[in-house]
Formats: C-alpha cells, sequence, structure tokens
C-alpha cells in the first residue's frame, strides 16, 4: 500500500485515526531531515562553518543513522539573495542546506519502490531568517512556456530556491538548478523501476520542499511517459504557508501531495498570513473577496499534534519534539482508554508537572519519553 501512504488518495482514512504504517514513515522521513541538523555546523571556529560536517558517504553514519537505507548521492546549497551585512557575514552566500539520496537496493524491496529523497533543514542563518520575513508574494514563473502569473509564492523562499552564488565553491547554480540536475538524473538512471519521490523538510526547508515539489510537477519532470507520473510527496514538518491561493490549487491540480505535520500551538505555522488567509477569501462561504488572490494559503493536508498543547514558545516549533511527540504519543492513545487506571495516573502527572508548559525546551521532548517509561511501556 505504498502510494496510498505517499498519498495517492489524499491520506484518505489514514490521519484519523492515524495509520501505524503511516505514522512510521512519517517518524521515518522526520528522522532523514533531523539528520540535516545533526551534521550541520554551527561552530563559527571551524572552517565547515554553516556547512555540513561530514561528507556525502559517511554522513548517516556519523549522525549514528547507518541503517537509514539511503545513500546520499548530493549535497544542496541555497543563497538567500539578500545583500545585507551581518555579524555572521553570510549575506548573499550559500550554505548547506540539505541532501539528495537514493534507498538501497534493500530498502528499495522493503518499501516496495526506489525512493528519491530531498531532505531539508530549517532556517539557521540570520540572512535566512531575514527571506522568511519577506511576506509579500511573487510570481514563481517556473514553466517558461506557461508562466501562470497570479500564480505566486512568498518572495523570500522564491529568492532562497532561485538565486546563485557564484563565489560557492562546493557548488553550481542555484538551489533550484541544483535539485533539478540531480533528481532528473536520478530518475533517468532508475527509469524502468517503480520508483517515488519524497521530499521532507522542517520549517523554511518545508517551504523548499513544496516549491521543489512544485516546479518538479509544473515542468513535468515526473512523467517518464506520457500515461505514467511518478508520484511526487512532501512531507512537511512545522511548515509554513508558501503561496496564494492559486498556487494551492495549481498544486493541486499537478497531484503534488503534501502531508503538513504540525503543532497546533506551533506560531510558525500559522505565518505568513496571519490575517490575509484562506480564511479571508471568502464571505459567507459564497462571495469571493477582490484581494483573494493576496490571500495566502496552505498546502495539502493537515495532520494536527495536539497531545499537550505545547504553548512554551520555545519548544512548540522543535522538530525533535515532533518525531518524539509522534513515537511516544502513539503507544499512549494505543493502550490507554478512559475506563484504564493508566489514563488516571497521566492525568495526574499532567496535573502535578504541568507537562511541557513548564519545562525547559531542551528537555520537552525526553520528559514526553519519561512520561511513557513511567506508565509502564
Amino acid at each position: 500500500m505504498w502510494r496510498e501512504i505517499q498519498g495517492s488518495n489524499d491520506w484518505h482514512d489514514l490521519i484519523k485515526p492515524l495509520n501505524p504504517i503511516l505514522r512510521e514513515e512519517i517518524i521515518r522521513y522526520g528522522e532523514l531531515v533531523g539528520a540535516c541538523y545533526k551534521a550541520f555546523d554551527l561552530n563559527p571556529s571551524s572552517k565547515r562553518f554553516l556547512n555540513c560536517k561530514y561528507g556525502k558517504t559517511n554522513m548517516f553514519q556519523e549522525v549514528g543513522m547507518a541503517s537509514s537505507g539511503y545513500e546520499i548521492t548530493k549535497y544542496i546549497y541555497a543563497a538567500p539573495g539578500i545583500n545585507m551585512p551581518t555579524q555572521q557575514d553570510d549575506a548573499g552566500r550559500s550554505r548547506w542546506i540539505g541532501y539528495v539520496a537514493v534507498s538501497t537496493d534493500d530498502e528499495s524491496k522493503r518499501i516496495g519502490r526506489r525512493d528519491i529523497l530531498v531532505s531539508f533543514r530549517g532556517t539557521a542563518t540570520s540572512t535566512e531568517w531575514l527571506a522568511n520575513l519577506m511576506s509579500s508574494l511573487a510570481p514563481a514563473r517556473f514553466d517558461p512556456t506557461n508562466q501562470q502569473p497570479d500564480v505566486k509564492v512568498e518572495a523570500g523562499f522564491l529568492s532562497l530556491y532561485t538565486s546563485d552564488d557564484s563565489t560557492c565553491k562546493f557548488s553550481q547554480g542555484s538551489c533550484r538548478e541544483q535539485l533539478l540536475k540531480e533528481v532528473t538524473r536520478l530518475i533517468n538512471q532508475y527509469k524502468g523501476e517503480e520508483l517515488s519521490v519524497t521530499l521532507a523538510g522542517h520549517s523554511m526547508g518545508s517551504s523548499l520542499a513544496i516549491l521543489f515539489g512544485y516546479d518538479l510537477t509544473e515542468l513535468g519532470l515526473n512523467r517518464i511517459y506520457p500515461s505514467s507520473e511518478i508520484p511526487v510527496t512532501v512531507y512537511s514538518f512545522g511548515g509554513p504557508r508558501v503561496g496564494n491561493s492559486n498556487f494551492k490549487d495549481r498544486c493541486n491540480d499537478l497531484g503534488l501531495k503534501v502531508l503538513r505535520v504540525v503543532n497546533t500551538c506551533d506560531p510558525i505555522t500559522k505565518l505568513p498570513g496571519v490575517i490575509m488567509n484562506e480564511g479571508m477569501r471568502v464571505i459567507g462561504g459564497r462571495y469571493e473577496l477582490p484581494w483573494s488572490d493576496s490571500c495566502y494559503a496552505h498546502v495539502g493536508v493537515e495532520l494536527s499534534l495536539d497531545f499537550f498543547k505545547l504553548e512554551n514558545p520555545k519548544c512548540v516549533h522543535d522538530l525533535e519534539t515532533y518525531i518524539r511527540l509522534l513515537k511516544y504519543c502513539s503507544m499512549i492513545e494505543n493502550v490507554v482508554k478512559s475506563e484504564d487506571p493508566w489514563y488516571e495516573k497521566a492525568k495526574e502527572m499532567v496535573a502535578r508537572n504541568k507537562m511541557i508548559h513548564v519545562w525547559p525546551w531542551q528537555d520537552a521532548a525526553r520528559q514526553v519519553g519519561d512520561l511513557v517509561q513511567s506508565l509502564g511501556f
């Protein structure tokens, strides 16, 4: 059922309740995104500052994921395209943003197809934060033969995706050019096999994943034969809105599947378009307003995480917290019933500790695991 897990039916009947196979896949892709954070060098004194600490061949092993089932084929770099001096002196320069990988032979047998994966980290540099705050909309115009000026995306994400840094010694071309070239190469290499393209990212990285997914399908590069398409799926963790309502509609028309994993208390998932969003398009569900094209809209299907209502702003957006909630809360919801004594024990602990509301952010995810262990799992 891998096609259903990848969203062929828009995850119908797989979200509520959350299908256990889908849950495992979400966790798996979340951990593959987490590898980007573990490998990203934030030490200012390092020669690899703001780049990957490891080489492609041993990166998974160095971050404790030697059995990931994927082999990295290319590192991806992105330049914000913002010329503004910062303390990090990273303005306009390309930085390591993620990687392209392909499933090994053994993993491909296990999951039922050859999976081409692109994984993106979230915001880390000051200029990337500035790009996130550029909330104006700009036409994407990815297909030169069908530019569709009404399809618009956030200008900062577009800049990060399309800007080129000619001084970068690790890559040539923009993030977009690198991705299109490498993924097209892999599609051609494995053309005779059952294929899928999976794009996964956290925060800003999920925006790049959606942009690339739209770009790939708009150009038709996932069409091997006139009647055969490679499914393209995005797993978005704590991702913001990317484009306007026309962008959402176009993604749907192209068959791009997006599963948005969100914590309902995560403020990043409410941006951009806190006011001008999908809820402002119509009056009474009938009359479309004249500014509807300027309203941001989320793409895809939402999977909401709201088990403990994480309201501490320092942990609600943390990827590790997302993953651990998916891992441990699944145990609780599968076993705990209202008449079960474990349920009363859980309620007691919530009341006594006030849960994550008062915990330091770095301990939040660990405390979720501790709760599960205390319940006897």
